[in-house]
C-alpha cells in the first residue's frame, strides 16, 4: 500500500529526486567544461589579505568532477532498485517493512532450539525455572514494563501484576488469551442516565464498598443507585465480573484510583482500556514464557 494521500505527492517526490540530479550534473558542467578544451589558467580574483595571502579562481579539480558525477550515477542506480521515486517501489521491491519481517524470521529460527526445550514443561513450572524466568523476565522488560513498570506493580489505569486481583482471571491460560489477543476493558459513560448528583452518591456508596470514607446520608440513595445503573457489570454485592473485566468494587485495589473525584468522573464518562494484542510481535513460544513469569509474580 502506498505512503502518499494521492499520485500527485508520488510525482512530486520523483520529480525533485530526478530534478536535483540532473541540476548537479549541469552545474558539474556549467563550472567546468574539460571535456571539450584545455582548462582555464588559474585567475587572481584581485582580493588579498594580510599583505600576502591571495584569493585565486582555480578551475574544479577533473577528480573531483568525475567523483561526483560518478555520485549522480549511482543515484540514479539506487532510483531505479529501490522505492527512491514516490510510491515506484524498485526493480528490488525493497520495503522496511520487508527487512523486519525477514530479521525476525531468521532471529525465531535460532531461537527456537532454546524455547524447544522448554515446550512440554507445565508453565507453572515455567516460572520456577531459574532459566526461564530469566527469559520471561527479559521478554517483560521489553514488551510490558513500558505500561506495567519494571517492577511490575503498575501506576494508575495500568494494572499491578503482582498481587492476586485480577480483571479477567489469573489463571495460566487466561492470560496466555490475554497477551495473544489483548484486552479492551469499556466502562460505559452512564452521564446520559444519571445526573452529577446521583453519581456523587453512587460513588460516595462504592467507596464504602471497600471501607473507605464515606457521607453516610447518602449511601442509601448511593446504593439504590448503584442497583439501578452498576449491578449488571459489578453484581449486586459489587464484587466484578471477570467474564465482563468488571472489577471488584470491595476490595482495596483501584485502577483508576479511589477518590471520589475520580470514581464521580469514571461512573459519568466513562474509561476504555486497552491492552494490545502482542501476537503480532511475539512468537507462541515467548507469550507462553512471558505468561509463566507473569503468573508467578503472583504466585511465589
Amino acid at each position: 500500500m502506498s505512503d502518499f494521500f494521492s499520485n500527485t505527492w508520488s510525482y512530486y517526490i520523483a520529480t525533485v529526486s530526478l530534478v536535483g540530479v540532473a541540476w548537479c550534473v549541469w552545474l558539474l558542467f556549467s563550472q567546468r567544461r574539460w571535456l571539450k578544451q584545455r582548462p582555464e589558467q588559474v585567475q587572481d580574483t584581485g582580493h588579498v589579505w594580510d599583505g600576502d595571502l591571495t584569493e585565486l579562481n582555480n578551475p574544479v579539480p577533473r577528480w573531483w568532477t568525475v567523483m561526483y558525477l560518478g555520485l549522480c550515477v549511482i543515484a540514479l542506480g539506487i532510483m531505479v532498485l529501490y522505492p527512491a521515486l514516490g510510491s515506484y517501489p524498485g526493480l528490488l521491491e525493497f520495503t522496511s517493512a520487508k527487512q523486519v519481517v525477514a530479521e525476525r524470521e531468521q532471529q525465531t529460527a535460532e531461537m527456537k532450539p532454546l524455547f524447544d526445550q522448554f515446550a512440554s514443561i507445565p508453565v507453572e513450572d515455567l516460572a520456577r525455572n531459574q532459566e526461564a524466568h530469566a527469559i520471561g523476565k527479559r521478554l517483560f522488560l521489553n514488551n510490558c514494563a513500558q505500561c506495567h513498570g519494571s517492577d511490575a506493580k503498575g501506576s494508575p489505569n495500568f494494572p499491578n501484576l503482582t498481587d492476586s486481583d485480577w480483571l479477567y482471571g489469573g489463571t495460566p491460560e487466561v492470560i496466555i488469551k490475554t497477551i495473544t489477543e489483548g484486552r479492551h476493558g469499556v466502562m460505559a459513560p452512564l452521564g446520559a442516565a444519571i445526573t452529577p448528583a446521583q453519581a456523587n452518591e453512587i460513588a460516595h456508596y462504592v467507596r464504602s464498598l471497600s471501607g473507605l470514607t464515606s457521607d453516610p446520608t447518602l449511601l442509601a440513595a448511593g446504593q439504590a443507585g448503584f442497583k439501578k445503573v452498576c449491578f449488571a457489570c459489578h453484581g449486586m454485592d459489587g464484587k466484578g465480573n471477570q467474564a465482563l473485566g468488571a472489577p471488584n468494587l470491595t476490595d482495596s485495589v483501584w485502577l483508576g484510583g479511589s477518590s471520589r473525584d475520580t470514581i464521580v468522573n469514571t461512573i459519568l464518562h466513562g474509561r476504555q482500556g486497552v491492552m494490545p494484542a502482542q501476537k503480532h510481535f511475539l512468537t507462541d513460544d515467548q507469550i507462553r514464557m512471558l505468561a509463566a513469569y507473569v503468573w508467578g509474580l503472583s504466585n511465589k
